[in-house]
């Protein structure tokens, strides 16, 4: 008897250890048998964020919680998903909601037809696959002051070569301009010794 009940035990934990890997907490986990995954029902939990999910989920139901935007990456490793419901959560459509409005539209249209703003008032009650990058808020608002940064940074490497321009340019004038005086000096303290020299040469004659 010890042996079948130990057996049973460690085949008991192990199934409870995969379960635990692969079911987030609060929700519940069904296997779907020949298809090998999960279906993970995470619906009225009154969650805020999409937990940690398995590579292994198929199903993904997170209807009506109490998320208002999902962080960028959170569905990248649910590579096996072929349903998800994210509808009746009081979403939050400014610019951090792009994530999720993009993975959605190349996941399927009919998973983000149910997808509903709450808030900004600007986009309350508009579905989320209507929405433009104009009409999200703080992407409206961040474009001005990111163009003005753009702006400033190219203006200063702009000044700079002009700069070193400047610089180079009068640099090679005054290095012409010496070596003009130094030539010019060289040519006027020879002009002696060489009339000097015709001097000697009449005198010898």
């Amino acid at each position: 008897m010890k042996i079948p009940t130990a057996a049973g035990f460690v085949t008991l934990m192990l199934f409870c250890l995969v379960h635990a890997e692969i079911c987030p907490l609060s929700c519940i986990c069904k296997p779907l048998g020949e298809m090998k995954g999960w279906l993970v029902d995470c619906s009225s939990k009154g969650l805020k964020e999409v937990p940690a999910l398995s590579v292994s989920t198929r199903k993904l139901y997170l209807q009506n919680n109490s998320m208002t935007t999902v962080r960028t990456g959170a569905f990248d490793n649910l590579h096996n998903l072929e349903e998800v419901n994210v509808s009746d959560n009081p979403w939050n459509c400014d610019c951090d909601i792009l994530y999720l409005k993009l993975w959605l539209e190349d996941f399927s249209e009919s998973s983000i037809a149910n997808v509903i703003c709450a808030t900004p008032a600007s986009n309350e009650r508009k579905p989320l696959s209507q929405l433009s990058g104009n009409e999200l808020d703080s992407c409206r608002k961040s474009l001005p002051i990111k163009c003005l940064g753009f702006f400033w940074r190219d203006l200063a490497l702009i000044t700079f070569v002009v700069l070193v321009l400047i610089l180079t340019l009068c640099a090679l004038r005054f290095s012409k301009k010496l070596a003009y005086q130094v030539t010019t000096r060289d040519n006027y303290s020879a002009v002696p010794l060489l009339r000097k020299h015709n001097l000697e040469n009449d005198m010898s004659q």
